[in-house]
């Protein structure tokens, strides 16, 4: 999706995030210009992430060694690169590690302007959030975060900046809101992500415990620190969890720089205990060599194909294996289809449903004809190539849609199908053609 809004020339683009995804807009116009400086390849889709997540580490152990010592900021940047979602959304071509990384670098600045209290310390403060959020706007949660670190004294000056990070944001907002069918495909947060968050938190909880246990010369520091670490950890994904209780919002990749509060809490709890006696240095170190062996076989998985819930490479040489030049072909999910914004060779077989392509439409996936017509096309045909997200996964349910699905089961019948990473192509032919 990235190479293939980011290629369009930037008349095309404005007038496409003028209908869809302006909220990644800011990044698909960085993308734009790199790909016009080196190219559009897959190298440099990918390599502002890999330096974004970089970025980000350098930060979190700037943030750990000023509040906490050397030490600790080098335990915690190290915790954040072997995080497993770190090490996923370093590698993918989309603006998350890059919002991370201006988050985490808007944190550093927030201790330095608390320090130092001036007006230029505030400003990169404020400069480096408001960016984070043009990227993308949930962003903005880290303001939450980011109130409980701040000293009463202070706070009068923290309102000012984060009035300006709001303003400057609302009208990113407004025009993201007309687009809100965007997230429509979201499911509702799953149980099992409930509990896996609130196992991490007792993980965060008892790694701030550990934190201040000690005696420490620079307590404040630490304290501060963990205040830190546990509203960067806690308070954005809490907020959106909580709002996805009235409209499915969350996904783990929109506050990726939760995992910035969870590294300087570990980051800090590994430096302190090893402070502590002979035993309890060398049970540390155990522990943590057990689990960097046990996170070996995420860390390789992150790196195949079979990692990622939408393999549209694969799915676009299954559908040239699969169809034929007189087939129709027909997208039961619209999303199927975003396999051709990357893919330079034209689509094989005919989408019965389209209208206008992406390009011509200003659009993500294009635009389709109306349902009678559709049907019509439908049948006319003898052999059908549908094309469908896996079972489970939230589809449209626009009326559209219905007719896809109404006509192929009242008229054709499965012949065979085939299931992709992310995909399920489905052969359809007319009764006793199989």
């Amino acid at each position: 999706m990235t190479i293939g809004l980011s290629s369009r020339d930037l008349p095309d683009l404005w007038q496409t995030l003028g209908h869809i995804d302006a909220v990644h807009g800011l990044y698909y116009l960085l993308m734009h210009g790199l790909f016009d400086i080196f190219g559009t390849d897959v190298v440099v889709l990918r390599l502002p992430s890999v330096l974004a997540a970089a970025a980000a580490a350098g930060g979190v152990a700037m943030i750990g060694r000023h509040l906490a010592g050397r030490r600790a900021g080098l335990c915690a940047g190290i915790v954040f690169v072997a995080l497993p979602g770190v090490q996923r959304y370093a590698q993918e071509g989309r603006s998350y590690a890059l919002v991370c990384a201006l988050v985490v670098w808007a944190t550093y600045a927030l201790v330095r302007a608390v320090e130092r209290d001036r007006r230029s310390a505030w400003a990169a403060y404020t400069a480096l959030l408001l960016t984070a959020c043009l990227v993308h706007e949930f962003a903005v949660l880290a303001l939450a975060a980011h109130a409980l670190a701040v000293p009463r004294a202070m706070l009068r000056t923290f309102v000012a900046a984060a009035v300006c990070v709001v303003v400057g944001l609302a009208p990113l907002v407004l025009v993201s809101m007309r687009q809100s069918t965007q997230v429509g495909w979201l499911d509702a947060t799953k149980p099992d992500e409930y509990a896996h968050f609130s196992l991490m938190i007792g993980v965060a909880l008892a790694a701030a415990w550990i934190a201040v246990a000690g005696r420490w010369t620079r307590i404040a520091y630490e304290r501060r620190l963990v205040l830190l670490g546990l509203g960067l950890f806690l308070v954005p994904t809490g907020l959106l969890m909580l709002l996805a209780l009235a409209k499915p919002l969350y996904l783990d990749r929109y506050v990726l720089y939760g995992a910035a509060g969870l590294a300087l809490l570990l980051g800090t709890a590994f430096d302190q205990a090893l402070r502590r006696g002979c035993r309890i240095r060398a049970g540390v170190v155990v522990a943590a060599v057990i689990a960097c062996v046990a996170l070996v076989p995420t860390a390789l998985d992150l790196r195949t194909p079979a990692s990622r819930s939408d393999d549209m490479t694969a799915l676009a040489a299954a559908l040239r294996e699969t169809v034929r030049p007189d087939d129709g072909v027909v997208y039961l999910s619209v999303k199927r289809r975003a396999w051709e914004l990357a893919e330079p060779r034209p689509a094989p077989g005919e989408d019965l449903a389209r209208a206008r392509g992406p390009l011509t439409s200003h659009s993500l996936y294009g635009t389709e004809v109306a349902p009678d017509e559709l049907r019509a096309r439908m049948l006319v045909r003898h052999r059908i190539v549908a094309v469908d997200s896996p079972s489970g996964v939230t589809v449209e349910g626009s009326a559209m849609a219905r007719v896809k699905r109404d006509t192929l089961a009242d008229h054709f019948e499965a012949c065979a199908k085939r299931t992709v990473d992310g995909s399920v192509i489905t052969v359809y032919v007319r009764p006793g053609g199989c």
